[in-house]
């Protein structure tokens, strides 16, 4: 049996800006709106529900993404180019500059409302042989 995320929902203090941030810095679709959410497709039809939530309801949660290359190149150009701060590593010791860990690339940065955001060419480990 297979089992795959479909969606999940990411709190946001506006969704119309935390969806058109995610969107357009990962070079992705708005790929539907309805009720409270703003979906962001992913390439492997999973999508990101943004909904608006009152600020201090919001948990801070972490989300990593794997990604290619190029497009890491893209959104670190895009990140550098709009002075978002990012980090090397999750505890933000590191700032300005990515890590080369298991052999790849990765940045950490925060979204609009305060999610940890993470970019990985490589997964966590390495690639299987």
């Amino acid at each position: 049996m297979s089992v795959d995320l479909n969606h999940t929902i990411v709190h946001a203090r506006n969704n119309r800006e935390s969806a058109e941030f995610f969107a357009d810095l990962l070079q992705l679709e708005i790929t539907a709106e309805w009720g409270p959410f703003i979906a962001v497709g992913l390439g492997n039809g999973v999508t990101l529900d943004f909904a608006t939530i009152p600020a201090e309801s919001i948990t801070p949660q972490h989300y990593a993404f794997l990604v290619s290359e190029e497009e890491f190149e893209a959104a670190y150009a895009q990140i550098r180019r709009r002075g978002i701060e990012h980090y090397a590593d999750p505890h933000r010791k590191q700032p300005g500059t990515i890590n080369r860990n298991d052999g790849g690339r990765g940045v950490y940065f925060m979204d609009p409302a305060g999610h940890a955001m993470e970019l990985i060419t490589v997964p966590y480990g390495g690639w299987p042989s």
